[in-house]
């Protein structure tokens, strides 16, 4: 089992910006609204938990678990607080989010995918015409966050709440299980954190 996990690691480790087979579509009138109000939120990203001491263990905890990715402390906790602010608010689990970010980019701000994708949750560039504006840089750490999250939120209203196939939706692959695994994966196995048996509640920020 170590050996497989080491094996899975490494994998991980490797993998190129797999997004880019993600296809346009018509957004109704209602949800690109709503979608490009949410892009337009200017909030400072903070640590969305009731309960402080909570927010700085996670952070703590997480911190630990991406330095080798992120060596510079400072860049590292501006990435997780950022993390965690635009996946909660949007409903989204952070550490999940983390395993998408693992999978999709290997935390990389300037990946770029054969298609075109950009950033850390390498986000495609024709969003930016649906629901974004010629000023919003996807290789800027919020801009990028902001939209990936929207984005997934979207897919994930869609599917009714079934995350498995709202994840097949945001890499272009609906129907197939590779990507959904390796996101799922890489969470359960990388960024997955409980408090003993409890765990973490983030405040919820809905998109407005």
């Amino acid at each position: 089992m170590l050996r497989l996990a080491i094996v899975f690691s490494l994998f991980l480790t490797a993998l190129p910006a797999l997004a880019g087979a993600q296809k346009e579509e018509a957004l109704s009138l209602s949800v690109a609204t709503a979608m490009q109000r949410s892009i337009s939120d200017q909030a400072e990203p903070r640590l969305a938990f009731a309960n402080p001491d909570a927010g700085k263990a996670w952070l703590a905890e997480m911190s630990g678990r991406l330095q080798k990715k992120i060596p510079d402390d400072y860049m590292r906790e501006k990435l997780l607080t950022a993390i965690h602010y635009e996946a909660t608010r949007a409903g989204l689990d952070p550490q999940m989010v983390l395993g998408l970010i693992q999978v999709e980019s290997g935390f990389r701000k300037y990946a770029i995918s054969s298609a075109g994708a950009r950033g850390l949750m390498q986000v495609m560039p024709f969003w930016l015409r649906s629901i974004g504006n010629g000023k919003h840089n996807l290789f800027d750490m919020y801009t990028n966050l902001r939209f990936g999250c929207t984005i997934l939120r979207h897919y994930l209203d869609i599917e009714q709440g079934d995350l498995y196939r709202a994840l097949g939706r945001y890499n272009g692959s609906l129907g197939r299980p590779e990507y959904p695994n390796l996101v799922l994966g890489a969470w359960k196995k990388q960024w997955d954190w409980q408090t003993g048996q409890v765990r973490l509640q983030a405040v919820s920020y809905s998109i407005k």
